[in-house]
């Protein structure tokens, strides 16, 4: 009975729309708010419930425990309907052996022969003829740092916020995204990836071997500690924070996204710059592409503690922080104007170099 769900997702826009009217927001438009209507709370604490579960082991890189969230993830971008992007499916496969930090080699000498490690990518392709070939990424870690033995009562770090929140915000902004009746004019990437926690490694390998042309691809934005509220600095609700928020023309749309779903998306005066590259936008900014994160809190209890478990999740929140996100990525990909560097800014004279010789490789090969 395919009348069912959409008349359903019409109602849920229909009220969503109604409710950011009746905040005082701008009003969106009805493919916009189907769009951010669609992005389940429900469905983010289901996903997270497991992910961050004992039997996941905190999701160490390598592990057992990653090879399965991997899968799981996997699972879901099928389920959505996104086109499988690696090189093995959903997978992009890499040797741990040949990748991990020197300092990692002896200590995971028994794992060595993750298992693979494995970023996990899925494709929703744009509606454009000629903008379909350009790319927004939305990215996030799922890795943690296992089990630690000998470090409290309780050996496993799940990781529940750091960075399970990301992920399964990932899941649902694909979800949400290739439910939609018109796609955007972009395509859109969604990934998450391995070893964050030991040195960025799964962006970097992702940088070495990109799945989609850098040249092509127009903006990144990773999700990074979505779900506590309760931040080092004072609750963070309905606000959230965006690494090197004025480096690049990315902060202004994902705050003209939140103006218009009463979100303040924030520059903390000293996070903003000082984690930047703390996260794996950091992995695509180098290569010249305007690549941010967006987290709600920076610290907070348990911050790499055994008790980040996923009840502490503000799901309500968290949705409402993701439905900007999905704002923002739809404006991103609406637009035939990809967002700019901001050369103004010293701190970005490096990103704007990169940036300009990925245009010139686009020059020389069109």
């Amino acid at each position: 009975m395919p009348a069912i769900p959409t008349l359903r997702a019409m109602l849920a826009a229909t009220l969503f729309t109604a409710s950011v009217a009746l905040a005082g927001e701008p009003q969106l438009r009805p493919d916009q708010a189907q769009l951010l209507a669609t992005v389940s709370a429900d469905a983010m604490r289901g996903h997270l419930a497991f992910l961050a579960s004992d039997a996941l082991g905190g999701r160490g890189t390598p592990s057992r425990g990653l090879d399965i969230a991997a899968d799981y993830i996997a699972s879901q971008f099928r389920a959505a309907g996104l086109e499988p992007l690696g090189d093995d499916g959903y997978f992009q496969t890499a040797d741990w052996r040949e990748i991990a930090p020197a300092r990692e080699h002896a200590k995971y000498a028994d794992a060595l022969a993750p298992l693979p490690v494995r970023n996990v990518v899925g494709l929703l392709r744009g509606s454009d003829p000629a903008l379909s070939r350009t790319y927004v990424l939305v990215t996030a870690h799922y890795d943690h740092l296992g089990i630690r033995e000998g470090k409290g009562d309780d050996p496993i770090y799940n990781g529940a916020n750091d960075d399970g929140s990301g992920t399964v915000s990932v899941l649902e902004l694909a979800r949400a995204f290739a439910a939609q009746k018109v796609r955007p004019k972009r395509s859109i990437v969604f990934m998450t990836v391995f070893g964050e926690e030991h040195g960025l490694v799964g962006s970097r390998y992702y940088g070495k071997h990109p799945l989609v042309p850098v040249a092509d691809t127009v903006a990144d934005i990773n999700l990074e500690q979505i779900g506590r509220t309760d931040d080092s600095e004072g609750p963070q609700m309905r606000a959230a924070a965006v690494t090197g928020a004025d480096y690049s023309e990315v902060g202004d749309v994902l705050r003209k996204a939140g103006e218009a779903t009463g979100i303040r998306i924030t520059r903390h005066p000293v996070n903003s710059d000082r984690y930047f590259a703390a996260s794996d936008n950091q992995a695509l900014a180098d290569l010249g592409v305007p690549a941010h994160t967006v987290s709600v809190a920076y610290e907070y209890p348990d911050y790499h503690g055994a008790a980040d478990t996923w009840d502490k999740i503000d799901y309500t929140n968290m949705a409402a922080i993701d439905r900007t996100v999905a704002l923002a990525v739809l404006m991103i990909a609406s637009d035939p104007q990809a967002p700019r560097w901001n050369a103004a800014n010293p701190k970005t004279a490096k990103y704007v170099d990169a940036a300009r010789a990925l245009r010139a490789v686009n020059a020389s090969t069109k």
